[in-house]
């Protein structure tokens, strides 16, 4: 389980909410895509794709794109979304039990392979019922790439065996990557040991594992 994504200085993935900002250069761009052909699927959340439209294929590196998965609690999935549109793989879909029926089946008729999991306390998916049914699909390694609420439930849950964090040279001042109701509640957020880093471009890249026991209130 990989955690990678980029952020400002000052901590922030995007200048506002539901909007996109790139902040990678074309070098750490390279490393990141180089991480997604090495895993079998990329995980995103339902407000990235609604934000992004992304494809989240492999395009500057070398390699096999990965499956796409997407967190989707009420299924809000476009039925127009390139992920379901211009991908090489059918996108896993993960919502709750609760989930719209009828929404469901105009997804998989689309093509979209849509899994119903357990809802954590807040209604939205939970991570560890999540994660048995993706490797019921023969998932065995997941990249993590956000949005916020996805990299702080999967920090605070302990559920990330490596961090790949790039730090763009800007300051954006806007959405926070790490926060919110997760990162407050009675679980921890981990600190990082076997660090390292490296300057790719302009950015900072920074590596390392999650402490499992230890972190920070």
């Amino acid at each position: 389980m990989t955690l990678s994504y980029a952020q400002s200085l000052d901590g922030s993935v995007s200048e506002r909410y539901g909007e996109k900002s790139v902040l990678s250069c074309e070098t750490s761009m390279r490393l990141t895509h180089a991480l997604r052909a090495d895993h079998d699927a990329i995980l995103i959340g339902i407000g990235t794709v609604l934000a992004d439209d992304p494809r989240l294929t492999v395009r500057h590196a070398f390699g096999r794109s990965p499956r796409p998965v997407i967190f989707d609690s009420h299924l809000r999935f476009p039925i127009t979304s390139r992920l379901l549109v211009d991908n090489p793989f059918p996108p896993v879909i993960v919502c709750t039990e609760e989930a719209d029926r009828s929404r469901g089946a105009r997804l998989e008729k689309a093509g979209a392979d849509v899994v119903r999991v357990a809802a954590d306390p807040a209604g939205r998916v939970d991570i560890p019922a999540a994660l048995v049914g993706l490797a019921g699909r023969g998932i065995g390694s997941l990249m993590v790439e956000g949005g916020s609420r996805i990299i702080t439930s999967f920090l605070c849950g302990g559920h990330v065996d490596r961090v790949v964090l790039t730090v763009a040279p800007v300051f954006l001042g806007g959405m926070p990557s790490v926060g919110g109701v997760e990162a407050a509640s009675s679980n921890r957020l981990p600190r990082l040991e076997a660090v390292s880093w490296m300057l790719l471009g302009r950015d900072l890249v920074v590596t390392g594992v999650p402490e499992r026991d230890g972190g920070k209130d």
